[in-house]
């Protein structure tokens, strides 16, 4: 039996900072990971499709060049096997960065293999058991296949396995119309193949408010894309050229199939009911507001505990589970403003309540929008799409929400995310003065419209 300080169960973007935290202070700490170092965002979530992202996104600039009084000759052509290879060089050169790093700690032991419980103190690997009074859960999330008829019948791409993909789709069909299928729909229709959306809900990013989904709709269809929203029974036939979807009374025949339905948390295989940890109804790790589960010395970080699917969720954990556990404080997940980014070309940057969600708390909302058209560095690129909404309560004069899609939405929205982080009322903000041209200088423009 191998004793440690603190052991950590997967090493996404939460356990291995806090294993560091822990072993620069001395500690003795065992860093156990089934595969690859670094999780879902180094592997096969945000790095990978976001070089792929910047790859589409060339693509788009250059047939525009016309536009832009640029003259490219010839016809642009795009080849998947060097975006590919871009795409996971920028993983590896993560990953063994993280290796590197965490390989020549002191303190930090890396094991790999398949860790589960022996009793609430003690996890079995490789034929060995490690012991500590801390153990920590970091072991992410995976996509989930819903039981389609026929699904299993025919050949299929998740958001993982698609990362391998390097030859063009004739024609890729995306079930699911949420942020991952999204993206992935966009970049393809960008490299040149055909692309449909299927989508069971009656919008796409059904999360979001009817404005901002129909929004998102008009940028994709105006790219190409076929968006099927409202699609019932939808089933797959294996035929001679690829796959026959069918749904209502439309079908689809595509040669390639993405399946971008949601995520199921990886806790099914952990032996978590031999420590007595408890989990929902969907698998996710049930945690207090500091991260605690019920079992004295167990925590549960990252997407597994099913209070944030990002990234940056993911690091805040950690940043709260350091803060308490090793620095004295006392921060809590009900502190945390949820914010996300949806990368689409123009993207959408998201925080606080939807419009929807603020009419329901039973506050009086004010609701300012302008659109994107308005705003001078969006004209001047010639990316005028979406529009910007901020939402706020009219007693408090506290901002409760905010939606900007359009060209660097993901960057304008953390004028909106430090003002709510710090509590900032609107009204003290509708006479800032901004740079020019900036999108950041609509804000508070924006504010001043709220009414």
């Amino acid at each position: 039996m191998q004793r440690f300080d603190a052991i950590f169960i997967g090493a996404g973007q939460a356990g291995p900072f806090l294993a560091a935290r822990m072993a620069e202070r001395g500690m003795k700490v065992a860093l156990i990971e089934r595969k690859f170092l670094g999780g879902t965002c180094v592997n096969a979530g945000c790095m990978p499709t976001k070089t792929l992202v910047a790859s589409a996104r060339a693509v788009y600039i250059s047939r525009r060049g016309s536009e832009l009084g640029v003259k490219i000759e010839g016809a642009i052509s795009v080849d998947m096997q060097v975006v590919r290879h871009r795409a996971n060089k920028v993983t590896m050169d993560a990953r063994n960065g993280l290796a590197d790093w965490l390989g020549n700690m002191d303190g930090v032991t890396i094991v790999y293999g398949h860790a589960r419980f022996k009793a609430a103190d003690s996890i079995s690997i490789n034929g060995e058991t490690l012991t500590a009074p801390q153990i920590f859960l970091n072991v992410g999330a995976r996509p989930v296949i819903p039981d389609f008829p026929g699904i299993n019948d025919v050949d299929y791409l998740t958001s993982t396995s698609i990362l391998d993909l390097d030859t063009l789709p004739r024609h890729l069909a995306v079930i699911g119309g949420s942020y991952i299928g999204l993206e992935f729909a966009q970049m393809y229709r960008r490299f040149g193949s055909e692309v449909t959306v299927i989508e069971r809900a009656t919008h796409v990013a059904s999360r979001e408010d009817e404005d901002t989904s129909e929004a998102i709709r008009v940028i994709l269809e105006a790219e190409g894309i076929h968006v099927r929203t409202g699609a019932e029974n939808i089933t797959f036939v294996r035929g001679s050229d690829g796959v026959l979807i069918s749904f209502g009374d439309a079908a689809v025949n595509a040669s390639h199939v993405l399946v971008a339905t949601g995520r199921t948390p990886n806790t099914d295989d952990l032996g978590l009911d031999v420590a007595g940890v408890a989990v929902n109804s969907r698998g996710y790790i049930v945690v207090d507001d500091r991260l605690a589960t019920n079992v004295a010395g167990i925590w549960a970080l990252g997407d597994c505990n099913g209070r944030g699917a990002f990234t940056h969720t993911s690091y805040n954990d950690f940043e709260i589970a350091a803060a308490n556990l090793l620095d004295g404080e006392d921060r809590k997940l009900s502190s945390r403003i949820p914010v996300y980014a949806l990368y689409i070309d123009p993207p959408l940057g998201r925080a606080g309540m939807t419009e929807r969600e603020a009419s329901s708390s039973g506050r009086r909302v004010l609701v300012s929008r302008r659109p994107m058209a308005a705003v001078g560095r969006a004209k001047e690129r010639g990316e005028t799409r979406g529009f910007m909404k901020v939402l706020a309560d009219a007693d408090t004069k506290e901002i409760l929400g905010a939606a900007i899609l359009g060209i660097e939405g993901d960057e304008a929205i953390h004028g909106i995310i430090d003002a709510m982080s710090t509590g900032t009322r609107y009204t003290d903000l509708q006479w800032s003065v901004p740079i020019h041209p900036t999108v950041s200088e609509q804000i508070p423009a924006l504010l001043r419209g709220l009414v």
